[in-house]
């Protein structure tokens, strides 16, 4: 890749509350395709990334030397493992993660479709992680990290892990409103996304405090995904992410009776993942996107995850408007390297289309989206018209030399 520099952007006149003035800080990685290769290049939030593929905050985001790795490999940014005051409270159980495969009879070479987790937030020191996001930043200082952070409803809690997470050096914030399991009776993750009142409120206290772009990440484990986006970006959010894992239960093993995953013979709902989950969040992406599309207009983004393991399903979630794709399943089970087939797919699906930007196509499928009522009429128009054109001339007149036989052939009947 060439050398990087920083920039920085001036913060938007038509600021959400509270933004700081230094709330849209630009820093730029330039992209190092030729001029001939379609750029990959995006910009978000004043972020600019050598591409729009992002590592979803969960293991793949740990620890330094999985954030290295990616880094390394080419990824446009990553998102930390979430993070918290403190780590004590997090204690993780193994087995924790159940995979669902296409073949009905499990067959072990059959393909991976679904994947569930039980797993919690970081469980490492905060002061551990922070020190990391440092070192990382001093190696990559030209890269975008994302810390991703969560907490307990408590206003001075937000605000102290809020400091110092920027006081590693992060780039942005995403904030964990969607973790579908985990701690709910301490208000945290999804308790708070699915409780639009309470988000309001604890969006007010995180956007009164940072000084970086501010994503809200979403949960599907609601009715209507578009009510907490609004919410969130009203109250100040920069962007918002989705979707998070859909609460399930991935099944029951016929031979021991047991739900799985399996701890000590017991088992707890847990988070959906994978190529199975990908219309689902194609559907809520393009709810949130329509919503953003009209009512608002301030550069707000849209981060979109679910199911992402090649270049097309990443195509798919732009075409709805998305500005960069997540993926986090996807390198636990195709590793890192997954980023250089992501990259060169989405190429090739760009000189179909002789696209030369990712800005040139995102969101070029959302106009497209309707109500049954209105294809009912579409369809009912469209018929009208076809038939019209098989009754042929409406006069004599219409006769001409050089479409003779076409216009024979359309008053023949069949």
């Amino acid at each position: 890749m060439e050398s990087m520099m920083t920039l920085r952007a001036s913060p938007s006149t038509a600021a959400p509350l509270h933004r700081l003035p230094s709330r849209r800080a630009a820093v730029s990685v330039r992209a190092s395709a030729g001029a001939s290769e379609p750029d990959l290049s995006v910009r978000v939030n004043g972020l600019k990334m050598p591409n729009p593929f992002v590592i979803g905050s969960g293991p793949p985001g740990t620890n330094y030397t999985v954030m290295k790795r990616a880094f390394d490999e080419g990824w446009g940014a990553v998102i930390a493992k979430t993070v918290s005051l403190d780590a004590e409270k997090v204690i993780n159980v193994t087995p924790r993660y159940a995979r669902l495969r296409a073949d009905p009879n499990g067959a072990t070479k059959s393909p991976i479709i679904g994947w569930q987790n039980i797993e919690l937030i970081s469980d490492r020191p905060l002061e551990t992680m922070l020190n990391e996001f440092k070192q990382l930043k001093k190696e990559y200082p030209d890269r975008i990290l994302i810390g991703s952070i969560m907490e307990e409803y408590n206003k001075a809690a937000w605000h102290e892990l809020i400091e110092r997470v920027e006081e590693s050096g992060v780039d942005a914030l995403e904030i964990n409103f969607s973790c579908p399991h985990g701690m709910p009776e301490r208000k945290m993750g999804a308790a708070v996304g699915q409780d639009c009142d309470l988000l309001e409120e604890v969006c007010g206290w995180i956007n009164e405090k940072a000084t970086v772009p501010v994503w809200a990440k979403m949960t599907p484990n609601i009715t209507d995904i578009t009510q907490p986006a609004r919410v969130s970006l009203k109250s100040g959010c920069e962007g918002v992410s989705a979707i998070n894992t859909i609460m399930s239960v991935m099944g029951i093993n016929l031979k021991t009776l047991r739900p799985e995953p399996c701890v000590e013979g017991y088992s707890t709902p847990g988070g959906y993942s994978a190529r199975a989950v990908h219309p689902i969040a194609l559907a809520k992406v393009m709810q949130i996107a329509r919503m953003m599309k009209e009512e608002f207009s301030d550069g707000q983004s849209l981060s979109a995850i679910g199911g992402v393991e090649t270049g097309n399903a990443a195509a798919e979630f732009i075409l709805l408007g998305a500005d960069t794709v997540q993926v986090c399943t996807g390198v636990m089970m195709h590793g890192y390297g997954l980023v250089k087939k992501l990259c060169a797919e989405l190429q090739d699906f760009m000189r179909q289309h002789n696209f030369s930007s990712v800005e040139d196509f995102r969101g070029s499928s959302l106009p497209y989206f309707t109500t049954h009522t209105d294809l009912v009429h579409r369809q009912q128009e469209a018929i009208k018209q076809r038939k019209a054109i098989r009754k042929g001339l409406a006069s004599d007149k219409d006769w001409t030399g050089d479409g003779f036989i076409k216009e024979t052939e359309s008053m023949v009947s069949n």
